[in-house]
């Protein structure tokens, strides 16, 4: 039986992309194409959407419920293809709520949007609508939505099917960073178009608040995450975001589930971005690939000095408050630091400031671009991931297929995909990088010393890259057990 199912979410790399999550949307769906599955995306129409979809078509008309003060407002649903590997994506037009420059959920002083709540309901309200057949030409068994903005789409689901008595789909929610739960004032519930009994404990309310992420944890048929540790760790008070005992008491319908990286973009021996293509047999390239990221920096071009890269948002989550902390360790003893991103203003300014006192071995540079992110993860020797929690982190995948060792803090899924170079598993041939336990200075310290004392052991060094570009974190065996999971609900 071939399971039809649709993907919901906010963004979808190449199209959009803000974070991980863009990855995610754009990977998994050709991964289950590929094991039979018929799988759809639905995206709102933000302008990069609509320029990058190709073969746009009307195929309904929308009178939906979410306009100023609950009178019916107007979208298109319209079907159009990703060109890059010919996906079926439905796109919610409505100019009012999507046609905006720039960032997908902040205005130009990076302050949320007034009407989020609004625009991210109606990517919810869209799905289910999609469910009972909006497109006559085709419906999903299954929708599967993704983080808080599409949270919605289950409670408009069961609202549905609670008021026509019967099932329309089956639903899947997957949790991709528990941190971001779409919170909005409890008055924004009355625009909503949901049942009055929603507003409660069991169900949307949230501590006197409405959370679309709390909506899809509540009403989806089953959970997600993207690693098992997270899974499990999610469900602490510590780690749960005040969700903790909801996730618990769901803890038979949650699984973890490891994000993939998509080998087509991320693979050294293709990547025509990179000053040199490289395979795990044919490392010169790699050195070449270092030699031009120092160039590009204006770092001392010194081959030997171990260098670290960054790319990240720049925000405490991340652990660059802790990084910048151990920056005089890594430029005591020699090494190089590159950063890639934007965040918070202090910990901008802080590496700024380390930069300008060391323009030969700290280089910062502000925004993202992914060319750039794929030649700091070739070029370094070692890619930094300290996150204070990681879901599942996909930089350290990146880097392990580009022979970067992961720095890591032991959390999520940087506990699930790299192993520490301790004595014991290089001696088992098992370490492809460096973990560390406590979330504390000392720690951190000692992982980035046992990185220079592995590097001065050159024939150790290079079997650790290898070993790390033998790892397979495809997506094959996650979209799976995401297969499975849907076979056992529809």
């Amino acid at each position: 039986m071939t399971i039809r199912a649709l993907h919901v979410a906010s963004e979808l790399y190449p199209l959009l992309k803000t974070g991980g999550l863009a990855d995610v949307a754009g990977a998994l769906p050709p991964a289950l194409i590929e094991r039979g599955a018929d799988v759809r995306v639905l995206l709102p129409g933000f302008p990069a959407v609509a320029a990058g979809l190709a073969d746009l078509r009307p195929v309904a008309q929308l009178a939906h419920p979410l306009g100023h003060r609950g009178s019916l407002s107007h979208a298109t649903l319209e079907l159009g293809t990703l060109p890059a590997n010919g996906i079926s994506v439905y796109m919610i037009r409505d100019d009012a709520l999507y046609d905006r420059p720039g960032n997908p959920y902040l205005d130009a002083e990076h302050v949320p949007y007034g009407d989020n709540a609004q625009r991210f309901a109606l990517l919810g309200w869209t799905a289910a609508q999609l469910a009972q057949r909006a497109d006559p030409a085709w419906a999903p068994q299954i929708i599967h939505a993704h983080d808080w903005h599409a949270g919605l789409a289950p409670a408009y689901l069961k609202a549905a099917e609670r008021a026509a008595g019967r099932t329309f789909a089956r639903t899947v929610f997957t949790v991709h960073n528990l941190a971001y739960q779409g919170i909005f004032p409890a008055q924004e519930f009355g625009h909503l178009a949901l049942p009055g009994d929603f507003f409660s404990m069991h169900g949307v309310e949230f501590y006197g608040q409405l959370s679309f992420l709390k909506a899809g944890l509540y009403y989806s048929d089953r959970l997600t995450t993207v690693s098992p540790t997270y899974a499990r760790e999610i469900q602490t008070l510590a780690q749960g975001g005040g969700l903790d005992a909801l996730l618990r008491a769901r803890t038979h319908d949650l699984s973890g589930i490891l994000n993939g990286v998509d080998y087509t973009v991320w693979n050294p021996s293709i990547d025509d971005g990179l000053a040199a293509r490289y395979t795990s047999t044919r490392l010169p390239g790699k050195r070449a690939c270092k030699t031009a990221l120092q160039a590009r920096f204006g770092l001392a071009q010194k081959s030997d000095a171990l260098l670290f890269g960054v790319v990240s948002r720049l925000t405490e989550q991340k652990g660059l408050d802790l990084l910048l902390g151990a920056l005089p360790e890594i430029v005591s003893r020699g090494g190089q630091l590159v950063v890639l991103g934007t965040g918070d203003p202090a910990l901008e300014a802080g590496l700024l400031r380390v930069a300008h006192a060391h323009p030969d071995a700290v280089a910062v540079e502000r925004g993202f671009d992914e060319p750039l992110a794929h030649a700091i993860v070739a070029g370094s020797d070692v890619i930094a991931v300290p996150s204070r929690f990681e879901p599942c982190g996909l930089t350290q995948l990146y880097a392990l297929a580009y022979g970067s060792l992961p720095l890591v803090h032991r959390v999520g899924g940087l506990a699930d995909t790299v192993v520490d170079a301790s004595l014991e598993n290089l001696a088992d041939d098992l370490a492809t990088g460096f973990v560390f336990e406590r979330f504390e200075p000392d720690a951190l310290a000692a992982a980035i010393r046992r990185a220079f004392a592995l590097y001065a052991r050159r024939g150790e060094w290079k079997a650790a890259q290898q070993r790390a570009m033998r790892q397979d974190f495809g997506w094959g065996a996650s979209a799976q057990r995401y297969l499975d999971l849907y076979r056992s609900l529809v």
